[in-house]
């Protein structure tokens, strides 16, 4: 997935030495609404992995992204190109962690991903936010490249490259900005996702039934008690 302002942004900071004769890795590389890729293998990698959950447009391989170091090795990619999808994956950390350590030594990374402001689009969850500051915290053991703001829309927007001599930080403690919760957490729990899977699904069936009013007034209801069930329950995330 990516839109425009994706798409500009890669072709902006990727230079040919970064693409040319070198090895390629997109995480979450369905093509939905628009990808990278034609433009990056216009520049001559010597290959290019697709991988994502699905079979799909744009999709070579299957592969989890926690996976892809028990998939492909630890520095086994000279590029690796992840757009619209951080926002989507509960456990960031360990998603992260095979980000940086799948790159080869002097690697670049180039990340897009959604900020507070941008509504909820699950697919088939979604799950955080991430701001500048964020960015510069989580990616404090590489050298940030570029970092700035979707300029269309709540997001952002990274390219890093990974160091000769790489030591990887502990972001443990990080919280994040969680949509399903309204507020900065460390974790998201199986009760978090079970209420918002039931929300969505009651939110669809009544959507089919009733009037726009009391569609309004049935989905604040099961906001507030979603959040009575979630503070009450003793296995919620942080």
């Amino acid at each position: 997935m990516c839109n425009a302002a994706c798409i500009e942004f890669a072709q902006r900071v990727l230079t040919p030495a970064d693409i040319a004769g070198k090895s390629v890795l997109e995480v979450g590389s369905f093509d939905m609404n628009g990808s990278v890729r034609s433009n990056v293998e216009a520049l001559g990698p010597s290959n290019y992995v697709g991988v994502d959950l699905d079979e799909g447009p744009g999709v070579d391989t299957i592969c989890d992204a926690a996976d892809l170091i028990s998939h492909f090795g630890r520095e086994s990619f000279d590029l690796l190109i992840s757009t619209e999808l951080l926002e989507h994956v509960r456990d960031w950390r360990a998603v992260i962690a095979n980000f940086k350590n799948v790159l080869k030594p002097d690697g670049v990374l180039v990340i897009t991903t959604r900020s507070k402001g941008y509504g909820y689009h699950g697919a088939p969850f979604d799950f955080w936010r991430y701001e500048l500051s964020d960015m510069r915290v989580i990616f404090s053991d590489v050298d940030i490249e570029a970092l700035e703001n979707d300029p269309q829309a709540a997001g952002v927007f990274i390219k890093a490259r990974k160091p000769l001599t790489f030591q990887e930080n502990d972001v443990a403690g990080h919280p994040l900005y969680s949509i399903i919760k309204n507020h900065h957490a460390i974790s998201i729990g199986e009760v978090d996702v079970q209420l918002v899977k039931a929300r969505l699904i009651i939110q669809r069936t009544l959507s089919k039934s009733l009037p726009a009013p009391i569609r309004r007034l049935s989905k604040r209801m099961l906001i507030l008690m979603g959040k009575r069930i979630w503070m009450t329950h003793p296995n919620r995330g942080d």
